[in-house]
């Protein structure tokens, strides 16, 4: 319970991070590889590398 106050912004930011991804991933139709299963699936069961692979390898850029 000490270290508690040192996890919490840990926790708010992978906590961010998800539904960053989530909104962007059911907002968006392209990705570009895998498909929306694979991505909500890695971010949701990942984290938060899962995340983190979205924006970097899976979201398409315009």
């Amino acid at each position: 319970m000490n270290n508690l106050p040192l996890f919490i912004p840990l926790i708010l930011l992978e906590v961010g991070l998800d539904v960053a991804a989530l909104i962007h991933i059911f907002r968006h139709q392209n990705y570009r590889t895998g498909n929306r299963i694979l991505w909500v699936l890695l971010t949701l069961l990942v984290n938060p590398i899962g995340a983190i692979l979205y924006f970097v390898v899976g979201r398409e850029t315009y």
